[in-house]
């Protein structure tokens, strides 16, 4: 069974983020990388790198036909002990992306707080970054600012509206530097947790190589989902509809006892 070790659970407190030392077995990567071709094939128009709630089987709200495969791997009772061990054992799932990033022309997503593009209230999420491709500084691999976490403090950022940006808010913060970063290399099936005020980001891809990860978001069930709080497309710069989002409690209670399970399923 997938666990943090006491270690690992020190790092994830202390960085804002941790690799663990379980992965995912080469089974369900192979698995996985083929789910990935059949979800690039089957949105032809949408950017690689902004395949949004990729989880949700069919046409979603945000105009991405997304995959079954990815809610199965979104629900593996193995990665939801592994967050478990992050942020207790309520376990909501409300979000699943895409991040792939073609070879050649994968483009930058800036650094920021995933808080600022986030419904939730109290802030409080992991986020699961699963490396399909080798995820290295050659490819454009996650960057992350080490202790930007332990304030809980959102930084000021600014909003640049390019098309050569995976999302569209950067920190500006005087208190942030690019050279406090650290580079997040993995191997297929390796992955990394962070937290929602984990300053984070990730470069171009020049190399000829792909890369591929999928991350998976899941909040605590002492926090509300607040569908009507940012509006579609205001936060990230490309199609984003928070108010149809369904959510999956995969582990002990709602505590709020305000969190609805029922909007988006089918049925």
């Amino acid at each position: 069974m997938a666990l943090l070790s006491a270690d690992e659970r020190t790092k994830y407190q202390g960085d804002g983020y941790v690799v663990p030392a379980w992965r995912l077995p080469q089974t369900k990567v192979d698995a996985m990388r083929e789910a990935l071709d059949r979800l690039i094939a089957d949105n032809p128009g949408v950017r690689p790198e902004k395949l949004v709630s990729a989880h949700i089987e069919g046409k979603n709200a945000e105009g991405v036909h997304g995959s079954r495969a990815f809610l199965d791997l979104a629900r593996d009772p193995e990665l939801v002990e592994l967050v478990s061990c992050a942020i207790g054992e309520d376990v909501i799932l409300w979000g699943c992306q895409v991040f792939c990033k073609p070879g050649g022309d994968g483009l930058e997503t800036p650094f920021h707080q995933d808080g600022h593009y986030w419904p939730i209230r109290p802030l409080a999420n992991c986020t699961v970054w699963v490396a399909l491709d080798a995820s290295t500084r050659e490819n454009g691999c996650l960057r992350v600012v080490p202790g930007s976490h332990r304030d809980r403090k959102l930084f000021a950022h600014l909003r640049e509206d390019r098309t050569d940006l995976v999302l569209t808010q950067r920190i500006s913060d005087p208190a942030f530097r690019e050279e406090d970063a650290v580079d997040i290399e993995l191997q297929p099936g390796q992955m990394s947790l962070h937290d929602i005020y984990m300053i984070h980001g990730a470069n171009v891809n020049r190399s000829p190589r792909r890369r591929a990860g999928v991350a998976i978001r899941y909040m605590p069930g002492t926090s509300v989902f607040e569908r009507g709080l940012i509006a579609p497309g205001d936060a990230s710069g490309y199609r984003v509809d928070f108010s149809t989002r369904p959510l999956w409690l995969l582990r002990g209670a709602d505590r709020t006892g305000r969190n609805d399970f029922r909007v988006g399923h089918a049925g």
